[in-house]
């Protein structure tokens, strides 16, 4: 199943690419993002949190696609905006990335997005 070759690719990077499609144009716009998991679920942050036009795409789009070492997995993302929820999110970034870095990279971090793989 291409969901569980997905998943398996996930252990092997720290980064994966994100699509999403532009509220605007229409058009399917890649990036490479920073992600957690826990389980069957993915997180990710918006560097600049609901100023993110990534996020801002998943709101008005929320069918995305990930890639990961070769693999691919389209699904729906759902936007995750209680603070605590994201506040625990953010600890799993620290504690993956470093408390540093992701202080350094997410200035905004007032939002997430939750994926079921």
């Amino acid at each position: 199943m291409a969901g569980n070759d997905f998943a398996s690719a996930l252990d092997g990077v720290n980064e994966i690419s994100l699509t999403t499609t532009g509220r605007k144009s229409g058009r399917e716009s890649s990036r490479p993002v920073w992600f957690v998991r826990q389980g069957r679920t993915l997180y990710l942050v918006p560097v600049t949190g609901t100023d993110s036009q990534w996020y801002r795409n998943i709101l008005a789009t929320p069918a995305i696609r990930l890639a990961a070492a070769g693999t691919q997995y389209a699904t729906d993302a759902v936007p995750v905006r209680d603070a605590g929820n994201v506040a625990q999110i953010l600890d799993a970034f620290r504690a993956k990335y470093g408390a540093r870095d992701v202080a350094s990279y997410y200035p905004n971090p007032n939002a997430a997005v939750e994926i079921t793989l």
